[in-house]
């Protein structure tokens, strides 16, 4: 039977950090990965002859600088190529709205539907950057556990009260530099999108693009309180080279997980492929080690899951080593999900009609370069929501579309792109049929609403795949098809993500821990929750 100081269940992008930063301080490190390739939901995976996919996740900024540089993840082949411009709203009327961090874009651009607005964005642009320079700190420590929450739940020693004071503490130091801007910022991150945006600004336009930011990988309309604290993740991260600046990973997304191997490995980490997990072994509320699907069983005193509580503790883990009000706790974790995937290798790039007069030879332009938004106007977003709170698929979906192919061609055939198209509403639960029988019209759907703006995309495709929220539950292990391994409500962050009373990565079960975004601080690929988990780890070893 093999032995370690700790084993790592998932080789996603969060595992991976958790193992390196681990094997780094000298401990023998196993990582078990489930599929053959990593990266969980950042991978890239060979679709079609030629074109290599960023199948789920398919940009990065959040990912902690001191993460690249801690693990020289450089050395390793990781490239990030900044997006800019970064954003493209083609509209019904042959209009259009192209932004960017170019100096002078968003002003030009937005003042051809409001002079006022483009007065006021870069005030807007501000805010959001002044209150996330508060809240990145909160990233990149473990969550305190804040609540006074009967002792019968969890012993808390007099040195972890200490720390999650001084962690409160300097949260609250930094709210407190806000000075007046502090009820914005409150808003900002317990309010509604929608309601923000109605005040900053009067264009729809405008307002419809700033929005789709808002609702991105949630089940929630942009009304919903909650959904404005999403609106920070615009101006947050800096892995693209400058604040807020999102890019794409050179050779797809699976490039951060090669490179995070190759420096794990390097480091004395040993993964494991096609590795299934059947048993979280343990005994006298203390783990002891895993049992695989095969029968192998590896020993350590620690493991750490970057898979979901539902799967941890409810699939792995025998429920008697739990206490009953900690699983009745994970057991009312909300994993609500209305997201979907559609990827597409093309011929040819998009034709927007609306840019046409900007594309060169190759028919590429600088609206290609970032995110390409199908959602109009602030209506559309809401009614693309009542579909599916009815369970139904949006029949007029919101699509956010990349192609990665306009700054990087390793990944395709010369003169052929791959097209990625993350979309909103696609409920998990179906009011009258099933996925696998939806599958091909809702991806028809998708097709369809994007020939409105770029007639030419339906005769390009040369392949499609057509990811359902119950294609990334079986696929990537996401419960309910939730891309953040839970939903990003506030009453599931900071101190009550995954529960209330184990926001600090710990579990009931001495030696296992969370180290997937079902931790704080949650989803996106930021590798924050694997780094914060393996310092708590390190603390207890």
């Amino acid at each position: 039977m093999a032995a370690y100081d700790a084993i790592v269940i998932g080789g996603g992008h969060n595992g991976l950090v958790t193992a390196a930063y681990l094997a780094k301080a000298g401990k023998r490190v196993c990582v078990l990965e489930r599929r053959q390739v990593l990266g969980g939901a950042a991978t890239t995976e060979n679709l079609w002859p030629g074109f290599k996919v960023s199948t789920a996740a398919y940009v990065v900024s959040l990912l902690l600088p001191e993460i690249i540089r801690e693990l020289k993840l450089a050395e390793y082949g990781f490239k990030v190529l900044p997006r800019r411009p970064s954003s493209f709203t083609p509209l019904p009327d042959g209009r259009s709205l192209l932004m960017g961090p170019e100096p002078g874009l968003n002003e030009r651009e937005i003042a051809r539907f409001s002079e006022r607005d483009a007065a006021r964005y870069s005030e807007y642009e501000s805010l959001l950057e002044r209150v996330a320079k508060c809240l990145e700190p909160a990233l990149s420590s473990p969550a305190p556990d804040l609540l006074p929450l009967p002792a019968s739940w969890r012993q808390r020693g007099f040195t972890k009260r200490v720390r999650d004071g001084r962690i409160a503490w300097n949260l609250y130091r930094a709210l407190g530099e806000l000075g007046d801007d502090m009820p914005e910022a409150l808003e900002l991150l317990t309010g509604a999108a929608r309601p923000i945006l109605d005040r900053w600004f009067e264009s729809d336009e405008l307002k419809a693009t700033l929005a789709t930011d808002a609702i991105i990988g949630a089940f929630a309309p942009i009304s919903a309180p909650g959904s404005a604290y999403v609106l920070l993740h615009h101006v947050m991260g800096e892995a693209g080279g400058a604040r807020g600046v999102w890019g794409y990973v050179q050779g797809g997304m699976g490039a951060l997980a090669t490179a995070l191997a190759a420096a794990g490995e390097d480091l004395g980490v040993e993964i494991i492929r096609e590795a299934p997990v059947r048993k979280i072994l343990a005994a006298g509320g203390q783990v002891n080690g895993v049992e695989l699907e095969d029968g192998t069983v590896l020993s350590a005193p620690v493991v750490a899951s970057s898979v979901d509580p539902h799967l941890t503790f409810e699939r792995f883990l025998d429920p008697t080593q739990l206490p009953a009000e900690f699983l009745a706790a994970v057991k009312r974790i909300d994993y609500s999900s209305a997201s979907a995937k559609v990827n597409l290798a093309l011929s040819e790039p998009p034709k927007f009609a609306v840019r046409d007069r900007e594309v060169g030879p190759t028919g590429l332009g600088p609206h290609h370069h970032g995110t390409m938004h199908i959602g109009p106007s602030l209506e559309y977003l809401e009614r693309a929501y009542d579909d599916a709170k009815y369970g139904r698929y949006s029949q007029e979906p919101i699509l956010e579309l990349t192609m990665p192919t306009i700054v990087d061609r390793t990944i395709a055939p010369p003169g052929q792109h791959i097209v990625s198209i993350f979309v909103q509403y696609a409920p998990y639960r179906l009011a009258e049929g099933d996925w696998d029988s939806e599958r091909e019209a809702f991806g028809d759907r998708c097709i369809e609403t994007l020939a409105r703006y770029a007639p030419n995309v339906p005769g390009a495709i040369l392949h499609r795949q057509v990811l359902t929220p119950l294609d990334l539950e079986r696929t990537f292990g996401l419960t309910g098809g939730n891309i953040f391994q839970g939903a990003m409500t506030l009453g599931q962050l900071f101190s009550l993500r995954p529960v209330a009373g184990w926001a600090d990565h710990r579990t009931p079960v001495t030696g296992l821990y969370l180290c997937g975004a079902a931790s704080h601080p949650g989803g996106g690929v930021m590798g924050a929750c694997g780094k914060n988990a393996s310092v708590e780890i390190l603390r207890d070893m």
